[in-house]
């Protein structure tokens, strides 16, 4: 027969799987009466989990939020799920915590997993492999991610101290459209109040965030992931770059993703007429450096025309040349 301190850490799972549970419903799954359910909330209580009781025809008893996190119970596939989430975090970026929070908490859940579920982790981890290498993601601030998620749901506006790429410090007033994790980043997309346009800001600029009064509307059209890609497609770089490419928007998107490039349709070249569903369609992207593009460009195996700059027409016919070098030789 299972042991009071089992049926009380039991009867806390239950809790924690959400909703209200009736002491009829406890007492059939713990195998005991209902005064003794009663008996093991109390127990929870003295321990300073928050269990409330709900009155009424449909009442029972909930966890409620407290002021601390109450002893999590986890299968092991959740136990699993939840340390190869911290993992995949750290690798990405993707993680709103600093690292040593990502890694206390990882060892606090490992330091508690029974033997086999521990060994199944290492085992996985041993065989899992990246494709990116890891690196130094500058993550935001918690209680600034926090702020701004709240003031996205509410449409309110929310005051961040911000600092550019230039290094210049301002204050600003947004109305944030939504959050946005990209390429290891966090990205807010909304409306600057003191100029009046749209901007994309990077949160781990922002050294803090405080809810304003007041409301506005959010504007129709694209959501806040196509504003972030098409905000970084038409940053100012050193270069502005327009081709012409004759193939689909999907041919052309696999080597120059929306974050990259901007495509709309062009006339088609006097005398080329495009196969079905092909088209000439008109890229346009800005750059810092233009010695990565002639390899992109060949990769795409679809007729272009660089229309500007001039420099990367010199650039591809270098490097056609290297390749037809290469091919030649013996």
């Amino acid at each position: 027969m299972p042991r009071p301190t089992g049926r009380v850490l039991t009867l806390l799972e239950l809790l924690q799987s959400g909703g209200t549970r009736t002491a009829t419903e406890l007492a059939g799954r713990l195998g005991v009466d209902e005064r003794t359910v009663r008996r093991y909330v109390d127990h929870l209580l003295d321990l300073d989990v928050p269990v409330e009781s709900v009155r009424g025809r449909y009442g029972g008893y909930r966890l409620s939020p407290g002021y601390r996190l109450p002893p999590l119970m986890l299968s092991d596939d959740e136990a699993l799920a939840v340390l190869l989430g911290l993992v995949a975090g750290r690798r990405t970026g993707l993680t709103a915590a600093e690292l040593a929070a990502g890694e206390t908490a990882s060892a606090k859940i490992r330091r508690v997993l029974p033997a086999h579920v521990a060994r199944r982790l290492d085992t996985l981890l041993e065989a899992l492999a990246f494709t990116d290498r890891p690196g130094a993601f500058d993550t935001p601030d918690t209680g600034v991610l926090l702020t701004l998620a709240d003031a996205v749901r509410h449409r309110r506006p929310v005051s961040v101290r911000y600092e550019d790429r230039d290094g210049r410090r301002s204050e600003r007033v947004l109305h944030a459209y939504g959050i946005v994790a990209h390429a290891g980043r966090w990205y807010v997309t909304g409306r600057d109040a003191g100029i009046g346009e749209d901007r994309t800001l990077r949160l781990d600029r922002m050294a803090g965030a405080r809810t304003l009064p007041g409301s506005f509307e959010a504007p129709q059209g694209p959501d806040p992931a196509q504003r972030l890609l098409s905000s970084l497609a038409t940053a100012p770089y050193r270069h502005e770059v327009t081709l012409r490419i004759h193939g689909t928007a999907e041919q052309i998107r696999a080597r120059l993703p929306a974050g990259v490039a901007t495509l709309e349709e062009a006339e088609p070249l006097v005398g080329q007429e495009a196969a079905a569903g092909e088209r000439w369609m008109r890229a346009e992207l800005r750059a810092e450096r233009l010695d990565w593009l002639p390899a992109v460009l060949a990769s795409l195996d679809r007729p272009f025309v660089v229309e500007r700059p001039a420099e990367l027409r010199a650039l591809v016919t270098a490097f056609a040349d290297r390749l037809r070098s290469c091919a030649q030789e013996t």
